[in-house]
């Protein structure tokens, strides 16, 4: 039997870290095998390739293109190192960010072509994409104050204003409407626990023959 690949995708401070925890926790309590991952990240590589892009000094000088294809170098990466085994023998993998980061932060805030970002995207994925995306859904601005309260240095991404921002939220409603089967949006201006509760009746309702014991 074939995995499920659900996704979680927002701006900063969305609590997207958060929920997939929690997710995590009530499906692991169903039986189910569960893999938690980030992008970029999740493999050796990935996880440097992570450094760069947030983190070291020289990033501050990287070009969007070179952006975009690092984080679609670390994506290839982990999708057939980690994700396609972990489908291959049933597990439940959630991620948090997928290829419509890349859509949204790279193709829409950083105005780089959409067919460019669609054709890196599609040969970095395989073909291999989400059977559910939840799209964490929170004013641009809260998410930059939400995000500033949290401990450690922010990241290059982190950095930008408040025009990107909104951007990247614009662009995920976007994405949502133009995919109604595969995306959902969850109103993440509530406490963790509403947020919790609604990412559970989305999944009850969209894949209830496969997780009809969550509780």
């Amino acid at each position: 039997m074939r995995g499920l690949f659900i996704t979680f995708e927002g701006s900063e401070g969305s609590g997207k870290s958060t929920q997939i925890r929690r997710l995590a926790e009530r499906l692991g309590a169903c039986g189910r095998e569960v893999i938690s991952l980030r992008e970029p990240g999740g493999t050796p590589i990935g996880e440097k390739i992570r450094h760069l892009l947030q983190y070291d000094g020289e990033g501050h000088a990287m070009t969007p293109e070179a952006e975009l294809l690092l984080f679609a170098a670390s994506r290839a990466q982990l999708v057939r190192e980690v994700i396609r085994p972990a489908l291959e023998r049933g597990a439940v993998v959630l991620c948090d960010r997928y290829l419509d980061s890349t859509t949204v932060y790279q193709g829409v805030a950083r105005a780089l072509t959409p067919g460019d970002v669609a054709g890196i995207n599609a040969f970095a994925t395989g073909g291999t994409l989400p059977d559910l995306t939840l799209v964490l859904d929170l004013d641009a601005a809260e998410g930059r104050r939400r995000a500033g309260e949290r401990k450690g240095p922010a990241d290059r991404m982190e950095q930008e204003g408040d025009a990107f921002y909104e951007a990247v939220c614009r662009g995920y409603l976007d994405l949502a409407r133009a995919d109604p089967k595969r995306f959902a949006v969850i109103d993440a201006s509530v406490g963790p626990d509403q947020v919790e509760e609604a990412v559970i009746e989305v999944i009850r309702g969209r894949l209830k023959e496969d997780f009809h014991g969550i509780h």
